[in-house]
C-alpha cells in the first residue's frame, strides 16, 4: 500500500456513474452548491487507470499521474466536499477499492437508468462521434463477444449496465449509509426534490437547491450535421485541439452549436432490445433483492406498449 497523501487532498465525494445516466446533470447541479467543489474536468477517470491502445487514446481523456489529479483540488480544502464525477468508477472494481483506500469516509453517489436505454444512449453518442459505424445490434454483439475488455479498450455496452454487482461492491466497501442511489427519471421529473435528498445525504444545507438552475439540458440528444461532423469528431487532431487548446466549456459549446443539430432520437431496434432484456432481466431482479424494493425505473423500455410504439415508428420510416 502506498503512503497516504496529506489529509484533505483527496476528493471525498464521488459521482461514480452509470455512464449516460445523468452524471453530467448531477455534476452541473451540485457544482452550484457553495459547500461542494467540482473541478472543470468532470471526468478525470484517475482511479480506473485507463490503458487504451495508441489508435484510441485520443478518444478517452483521463489523468494518469497522482500529482496531476491532486492538482485539480489544490486550494479547495475549505469546501465541505470535493468531488470527482467519473462514470467509469461504477463499473471498475479497481476504482472502487482504490477510492476506499484513499478516501475511506467518502460519500458515493450513483445515478441509474433503464440499462437498455443506457446502452442505446451510449451507442448513439459513439456513433455520432465517429467511434463506431456499426448498427446498434451488431455493435452490441461485437463488443459483448470481444476478447479484450476494459475502459478505453472496449465500449462495454452491456457490462456498464450490470448494476447489481457494481452497487453491491460499493455498499460493501463503504456501507449502504454512505452510498446513495438516485434515478434519472426522478431527476428529470423532480430535480429540486432529488437534489434536496442529496443535500440531506451529504448533511449540507438544502437551501441552495431552490436557487439552482435546472433549465439547461445536459447531454440531451442531438444528431451530427453530416458525415463530415462524425469524421472530424473522431479525428485525433480535432480531439487534441478541443482537449488542449480550448476551455472545456468552449469545446462543448462549439461541438453542440457547429457539429450537431436537433433531431428526433432514433428508435431502439426491437431485436437489440430483446438481446439486452434477456441479459438484464435477472440482473435487475437481483438488484431489487439487494435494495429491497421494485425498480420499475429500470424497466421503462421493456413494456409491451413501449415496444409497440417503437415498432410503429420504425415501420413509418420516421
Amino acid at each position: 500500500m502506498r503512503p497516504a497523501s496529506p489529509s484533505g487532498s483527496w476528493p471525498n465525494l464521488y459521482i461514480v456513474g452509470a455512464v449516460k445516466s445523468g452524471t453530467t446533470s448531477l455534476y452541473a447541479y451540485l457544482k452550484q452548491h457553495p459547500d461542494i467543489f467540482f473541478p472543470e474536468m468532470k471526468e478525470p477517470h484517475y482511479f480506473v487507470h485507463p490503458a487504451p491502445p495508441p489508435d484510441r487514446a485520443h478518444l478517452f481523456p483521463y489523468i494518469a499521474a497522482e500529482q496531476d489529479y491532486l492538482a485539480l483540488y489544490r486550494d479547495h480544502s475549505s469546501y465541505r466536499y470535493r468531488g470527482d464525477a467519473s462514470p467509469s468508477y461504477l463499473w471498475s472494481s479497481r476504482a472502487a477499492h482504490e477510492i476506499r483506500e484513499r478516501s475511506p469516509d467518502a460519500r458515493i453517489l450513483v445515478i441509474l437508468r433503464d440499462p437498455v436505454q443506457r446502452a442505446h444512449a451510449q451507442y448513439l453518442m459513439d456513433f455520432n462521434e465517429g467511434v463506431t459505424d456499426l448498427p446498434f445490434l451488431e455493435a452490441l454483439k461485437t463488443d459483448w463477444e470481444a476478447m479484450e475488455k476494459g475502459w478505453g479498450i472496449s465500449q462495454l455496452y452491456v457490462e456498464l449496465g450490470l448494476y447489481h454487482e457494481q452497487i453491491q461492491r460499493y455498499q460493501q466497501l463503504f456501507s449502504p449509509e454512505r452510498v446513495k442511489i438516485v434515478f434519472l427519471e426522478s431527476l428529470k421529473r423532480d430535480p429540486k426534490g432529488v437534489l434536496e435528498s442529496i443535500a440531506a445525504f451529504l448533511d449540507v444545507s438544502p437551501g441552495p437547491c431552490s436557487r439552482m438552475d435546472y433549465q439547461v439540458a445536459h447531454n440531451h440528444y442531438a444528431a451530427p450535421r453530416g458525415e463530415w461532423a462524425r469524421r472530424l469528431a473522431s479525428h485525433p487532431l480535432s480531439r487534441n485541439i478541443g482537449e488542449h487548446y480550448f476551455p472545456r466549456a468552449w469545446g462543448e459549446y462549439i461541438w453542440r452549436k457547429l457539429f450537431l443539430q436537433k433531431k428526433r432520437k432514433p428508435p431502439l431496434d426491437p431485436e437489440a432490445r430483446n438481446f439486452l432484456v434477456g441479459i438484464y432481466r435477472p440482473e435487475i431482479s437481483r438488484l431489487e433483492g439487494l435494495l429491497g424494493r421494485p425498480l420499475p425505473e429500470l424497466r421503462i423500455s421493456w413494456e409491451d406498449r413501449a415496444r409497440e410504439q417503437e415498432l410503429r415508428i420504425l415501420r413509418s420510416g420516421a
